[in-house]
């Protein structure tokens, strides 16, 4: 998770929301690291999870990540928790709850849906305070009256 967060502050520095993501593969290296990016490129789908996601199938030629586990500074969202389990991520490791838009546990068990084919497990709370300290630093700032 500590690598998520570092992604998470360059996200911040980057003026992006700071949602930073690490997927590990099941033999424990780094396949891949990212951070949100959706206002950078112009793309709606440039969260932190999706681009691990494509970084991850590009690196290893496959668009099935199994075995590997996702660590996120936020709880993902629903578009991401489909792309997570279309890519059969085998876990998914977060810190901080969005009780916005978050798909796991805060709004939706999204995971426990009947009419998927492939179900990771889930770990929250893992560098939570600290992931969401940053969090909450981030928007304060922004909402400052100029």
């Amino acid at each position: 998770m500590s690598l998520a967060f570092d992604e998470a502050c360059i996200a911040a520095r980057e003026d992006e929301a700071p949602v930073g993501a690490v997927l590990i593969a099941a033999d424990g290296g780094v396949l891949a690291r990212a951070h949100n990016r959706n206002i950078t490129l112009h793309d709606p789908t440039a969260h932190a999870e999706v681009l691990c996601l494509r970084e991850a199938g590009q690196r290893l030629g496959n668009h099935r990540l199994n075995g590997s586990i996702l660590a996120v500074t936020l709880e993902p969202c629903l578009m991401c928790v489909g792309a997570l389990v279309h890519a059969r991520v085998a876990g998914i490791v977060f810190a901080a709850k969005d009780p916005k838009a978050g798909a796991l546990v805060s709004n939706l068990d999204a995971c426990a849906l009947p009419f998927l084919n492939h179900r990771p497990w889930v770990l929250q709370g893992v560098l939570a305070e600290d992931c969401g300290a940053l969090l909450k630093r981030f928007f304060l700032a922004r909402r400052k009256p100029l």
